[in-house]
């Protein structure tokens, strides 16, 4: 068990200073309470969350390994930004909700099925209320209009009548 400062450990590691930093900061690898680095523990911890490539090697990485559905696959850091990201998107969602631009599914499902209700029962009182006055006429065109005139009546009722209410 080897107790190093960051530079001394970079230099084990065969990586810059900063890069020894920036896994410190992210939580990769964690310093004894003093600031100085375990090198045994460091060395596991790096290994089981770095995504690391080879020694020597120059070539960068791709910025994400994106998965099905867009998830981002390995590493405490991108574990970590999706779930900030997927908590920031919950906060916008609760955002709306609270100022009313964002209604439940549920209510928009009793609303759609409350308005086609009242259509289907205007359209099913049409016999009732007509049967009298259609019996009673003789012209075949004053029956259809009187027909065509009360369904466009309750279709305009219907297309002019306010959502949700």
């Amino acid at each position: 068990m080897a107790i190093l400062g960051v530079r001394e450990y970079a230099r084990h590691r065969g990586v810059g200073h900063s890069t020894v930093q920036k896994a410190i900061s992210s939580g990769r690898i964690s310093p004894l309470p003093n600031g100085m680095i375990d090198s045994d523990q460091a060395d596991r911890d790096w290994a089981a969350n770095t995504e690391g490539r080879p020694k020597g090697s120059t070539k960068r990485r791709p910025a994400s390994d994106a998965g099905q559905d867009g998830v981002i696959a390995a590493g405490y850091a991108k574990s970590r930004a999706v779930r900030e990201y997927f908590e920031a998107k919950m906060a916008e969602i609760e955002y709306k909700e609270k100022l009313g631009s964002l209604v439940s599914v549920d209510e928009v499902k009793i609303a759609t099925f409350n308005e086609h209700r009242a259509m289907r029962d205007a359209m099913l009182n049409l016999p009732d209320r007509l049967a009298a006055m259609l019996a009673a006429e003789t012209d075949e065109a004053n029956v259809h209009k009187i027909l065509l005139d009360e369904i466009r009546k309750g279709l305009n009722d219907y297309a002019d009548s306010p959502v949700g209410q």
